[in-house]
């Protein structure tokens, strides 16, 4: 797959053991093996986690941006190593460097970034950023095991 490759909905569901309420991005619309992934997830105010956080100023837990960039780092690095882990899950293994910049609030539309920094026999290292209106959200180095 190169950079102008989508994914929808229905293949990330095939590709991701999540569901509803914890599937986190809604699409990937950059791709290229080994190197980089950009998914996009649609905040509603429908999302189950706006009903306590919270109620009166809704804000997407920064926990939940974490994951979302997990997600889209996960759905490259399965994709990248289909033929030696087929089968195998893709785990979050750990983060560094985390930054929240700005709020994510209903109606924002996340672009997440996901870079590929290195990857040896099952660990892949990330460097993810998600951004709101080309304004940067959050920021981190996330690294993903295959189990």
């Amino acid at each position: 797959m190169n950079y102008n490759d989508q994914i929808d909905i229905k293949e990330i569901l095939k590709l991701l053991p999540h569901r509803y309420p914890f599937v986190l991005v809604d699409r990937i619309i950059e791709l290229k093996l080994g190197d980089r992934a950009v998914g996009l997830k649609n905040v509603s105010i429908n999302e189950p986690f706006f009903q306590g956080h919270f109620p009166t100023d809704p804000i997407m837990p920064g926990v939940l941006i974490l994951e979302s960039m997990a997600q889209v780092g996960g759905i490259l690095a399965y994709l990248t190593d289909k033929d030696r882990f087929e089968g195998d899950l893709v785990y979050f293994a750990g983060l560094d460097n985390v930054r929240f910049r700005r709020k994510v609030i209903p109606g924002d539309q996340l672009i997440i970034k996901a870079d590929v920094v290195r990857r040896k026999g099952k660990i892949y290292k990330f460097s993810a950023k998600a951004f709101v209106d080309e304004q940067l959200a959050a920021e981190a180095n996330l690294m993903a095991s295959f189990g």
